[in-house]
């Protein structure tokens, strides 16, 4: 039996979508839980309601629409994403693994098809996490990484709690989170990455997620006088801070793999002004790497170089790791599934792990999970210039189709 889903309407979809929270460019702003986002979901509701489909909300606002099975009973197999975007967002990023799930249950109405296993659609609240941190805070709350009470408390900057947000919107659902199990979980998403679109292959099949760690570093020296200071009397606070970004780099362009990532960002000058020494300097830095023992080998070459960088401009340094997210490894069996049915489409394709986070990473705590990637355009994502083509868009729904089928099974009529 060949199911093929309807291309034209998921991109239909996914434009739809994108006219809630339009930005001037091009790109998308439905920050979680604001009425933009609000809007997003309830449009998505009414579609699958349209279908038959039925929405349950947890506690800290994450959707589960449900495509009931002969065996319902059973552990559903999922998919699903987020609707929420950056402030000058694109319109595919988490948006594209939603709406193709939706074309899933759409394709399977139209045929009358029944799974074994019931299916479940699953909309993540606040994973981009640039309303209310961290990211993928509610799939992290799902599968037991943060309380729900200290989820609800989260403020933005404004002051609301995610929990007010939730009131606001009406998504305070009564679901109790954790709630419902999955027999296997499926993440499409663009690959925000340029890999795919280089090498010229059409899908990725994502066999697991790098592992990240944040920082928050602090250089603090002494402010001066940019003409009386002699060069060696200054405990200049940038100077260190550069160095630091330096050997980091550096350290980071040597390994011909290109596993090793550090990205140096929001970076501070307290008071600055053009003819004053830096005094103090705060920096973010980002690690990621594949391995979790390179992982760590990466963080104490970070620390050694923010102690060498200190002594050398006599500046005293403090640092703080905010986040870990070690390497994830994905299902075998969900991946198998996934490459199976990329390998019928008679498309090129490759594994990989993702740089970027993703909902799946915390899903797979509890579920057996697997990702998939399609291009996008010269790789950019959280931006409004993102891009996927209509064709790509279709191709990874087709391969989520056929790979969710694969573990649900099709019931006999």
């Amino acid at each position: 039996m060949t199911v093929t889903i309807d291309g034209q309407r998921l991109w239909e979809s996914l434009m739809a979508m994108a006219e809630i929270g339009p930005t001037e460019n091009g790109g998308s702003c439905r920050l979680a839980l604001s009425e933009e986002d609000a809007a997003g979901r309830r449009l998505l509701i009414d579609w699958c309601e349209a279908i038959g489909c039925s929405v349950r909300v947890d506690r800290v606002g994450n959707l589960f629409i449900r495509r009931p099975g002969t065996l319902d009973d059973l552990d559903p197999v999922a998919t699903g994403s987020h609707l929420d975007t950056q402030p000058r967002g694109g319109r595919f990023d988490g948006i594209l693994g939603v709406l193709a799930g939706l074309e899933v249950f759409r394709t399977l109405h139209d045929r009358g098809i029944v799974t074994e296993r019931p299916l479940e659609l699953v909309v993540w609240t606040n994973e981009e996490g640039c309303r209310f941190t961290p990211a993928m805070v509610a799939s992290g709350t799902y599968a037991g990484e943060f309380s729900v009470e200290s989820t609800l408390a989260r403020r933005d900057r404004d002051g609301v709690t995610l929990g007010q947000a939730l009131e606001a919107t009406g998504f305070a659902g009564e679901l109790p989170v954790g709630e419902p199990r999955f027999s296997s979980f499926f993440e499409l998403h663009i690959e925000q990455g340029p890999v795919l679109e280089e090498e010229g292959e059409s899908i990725g099949v994502v066999t697991g997620v790098q592992g990240m760690r944040w920082f928050d570093v602090i250089f603090r020296g002494q402010a001066a006088h940019a003409g009386p200071t002699p060069m060696r009397y200054r405990h200049d606070a940038l100077a260190a801070c550069s160095r630091l970004i330096d050997r980091l780099q550096a350290h980071a362009l040597a390994d011909e793999s290109g596993a090793t990532k550090v990205t140096c960002s929001c970076l501070e000058i307290e008071s600055a002004s053009r003819n004053v020494v830096p005094g103090e300097v705060r920096l973010t830095v980002d690690l990621r790497h594949v391995v979790e023992s390179e992982l760590d080998a990466l963080e104490g070459r970070f620390e050694r170089e923010l102690a060498a960088a200190g002594e050398a401009f006599n500046v005293e340094t403090s640092h703080k790791r905010i986040w870990k997210s070690p390497v994830v490894h994905f299902n075998n069996g969900c991946i198998e599934a996934v490459e199976t049915a990329v390998r019928a489409q008679g498309v090129t394709y490759r594994r990989m792990m993702s740089g970027a986070g993703h909902d799946a990473v915390y899903v797979s705590r509890v579920a057996p999970t697997a990702m998939i990637f399609i291009p996008c355009r010269d790789g950019i994502s959280h931006n409004e210039a993102e891009y996927a083509t209509p064709e790509h868009c279709a191709l990874g729904c087709q391969v989520l189709l056929e790979a969710m089928l694969e573990k649900a099974g099709v019931a006999r009529t």
